[in-house]
């Protein structure tokens, strides 16, 4: 593709990108950086160090001298001093030599002798002009001066103090880097808000999802590469969340098929002479059935159809110990008695139920703890029993893993509490952890992100 065929392909893209944010951030930023620059140099040019045209005194320079020239020589001195204040001095010299005025190579007023000679009617005046740098050091009271010779060949001085208040070029050179810097930071700081802000509802929305999967798609907006990144994401989180729909109502579905069979089953088993192979038959129907029922409420789960809302997670925990407790269970429960969190508290609930009937049922002095810690609250349940050994701390997460050496069939569990309490705590965006305690027993941590929620 040739350059011209290039341009306008580029012309006919998309306008609002991060390419061109980039590259008009960097041009607008040399542009303000440029017109400050020239503003603060015009600027400190006339105030720090003024040139003599821009001091205002042409006019009056002018003026006096022409009324120098017309008096005579003898009246001369007292016009000069008539016309003097503090800050303009005029004299009148016989002699330019009277003057004391430094040597310097070209006293010429180059700069304004046009000007001069047009206010004074003299074409071929003889006009010098200093200024204070033409001074030397060792010799005080450097000014601005111009000399005028009249006529006669004697010469009328005008002079100024010096008008620079201390601000030199160091001092200019900063302050122009500092302009600079804060032109540029200006406009980077607008360029990154309109690039920022839909990057950080993105981001945010990727976390909404990653916690929530029927979280709501995120706004298409922001400039074009960022508006491509949403509409992708948002269509992956709709096959996602499609997917997995899909996949929770085939489960349950084959989950719901299997009674159908075991029923059938158990009616064969009654027709069984036998009354051994009899009764292990029903034991198998049973723990098959209790698994298909536990599928069946693992799929269907009506607590990852809750919305989330603000509820105070001490008081859930108190209720589901004193539930426990109700039943026969001595659990202890140790933490703040308020604490406000917004989740899903029946998701929640249903977790920390399975953790903590687990350790009732395998373990002894079963307990419950939580504390805030940072930006997490942290939820133990801890207990004193057999615990499970480090390479099975993973394993258990799994659907269906049930560890021998701590169930039997008379317990009824089918391997699904503890997948189902991790689901709930992932989906939260927390995190459990399982490790053995010193002196035996098992130690379940829930980490949950605090969010919204506060402490009381």
């Amino acid at each position: 593709m040739s350059l011209f065929g290039w341009a306008r392909a580029a012309l006919r893209g998309p306008r609002d990108t991060v390419a061109r944010w980039i590259a008009l951030t960097t041009i607008v930023a040399m542009l303000a950086s440029l017109a400050l620059n020239g503003l603060f140099s015009l600027l400190a040019g006339v105030w720090a160090s003024p040139p003599l045209l821009e001091t205002g005194l042409m006019e009056r320079v002018a003026a006096v001298t022409r009324i120098i020239e017309s008096v005579a020589p003898e009246q001369r001195p007292g016009i000069a001093r008539a016309a003097s204040d503090p800050t303009f001095n005029t004299q009148w010299w016989r002699r330019h030599e009277d003057a004391a005025l430094p040597v310097i190579d070209d006293p010429a007023f180059r700069g304004g002798e046009r000007l001069l000679r047009q206010l004074l009617h003299k074409p071929e005046a003889q006009i010098e002009a200093y200024e204070p740098s033409d001074w030397p050091a060792a010799l005080p009271g450097g000014r601005y001066a111009v000399m005028i010779e009249l006529g006669d060949g004697s010469w009328v001085s005008f002079s100024v103090p010096t008008r620079s208040w201390g601000l030199g070029e160091l001092p200019r050179n900063l302050i122009m880097i500092a302009l600079i810097v804060l032109s540029t930071c200006a406009v980077a700081l607008v360029a990154t808000r309109h690039l920022a802000t839909p990057l950080e509802r993105f981001a945010e929305g990727a976390r909404r999802f990653g916690t929530d999967f029927r979280a709501p798609a995120i706004p298409v907006v922001g400039p074009h590469e960022i508006r491509q990144a949403i509409i992708a994401f948002n269509a992956m989180q709709a096959q996602l969340r499609h997917f997995l729909e899909d996949r929770t109502q085939m489960l349950a579905a084959i989950s719901h098929d299997l009674r159908s069979p075991l029923t059938r089953m158990r009616l064969r088993g009654e027709f069984i002479e036998d009354a051994q192979q009899q009764s292990k038959l029903f034991r198998d129907v049973d723990e098959m059935q209790a698994m298909v029922n536990c599928a069946l409420e693992f799929f269907r789960d009506d607590a990852r159809l809750e919305q989330a809302t603000a509820f105070d997670l001490a008081e859930l925990l108190h209720t589901v110990v004193d539930d426990f407790k109700d039943a026969g269970a001595q659990v202890s429960f140790t933490g703040i008695s308020r604490f406000a969190y917004v989740g899903r508290p029946i998701g929640i609930k249903r977790a920390l139920t399975n953790l903590i009937e687990n350790a009732v049922k395998y373990g002894s002095a079963p307990s419950v703890h939580m504390q805030p810690k940072g930006e997490w609250v942290q939820i133990r349940v801890l207990d004193r029993g057999p615990g499970i050994a480090p390479e099975h701390h993973e394993k258990v997460f799994a659907p269906f893993y049930r560890l021998e050496a701590s169930r039997n069939k008379n317990t009824g569990g089918v391997g699904l509490g503890l997948p189902a309490a991790r689901a709930t705590v992932l989906e939260h965006g927390g995190t459990i952890t399982l490790a053995n305690r010193r002196g035996g027993g098992l130690a379940i941590t829930v980490l949950l992100p605090l969010g919204q929620a506060f402490a009381g």
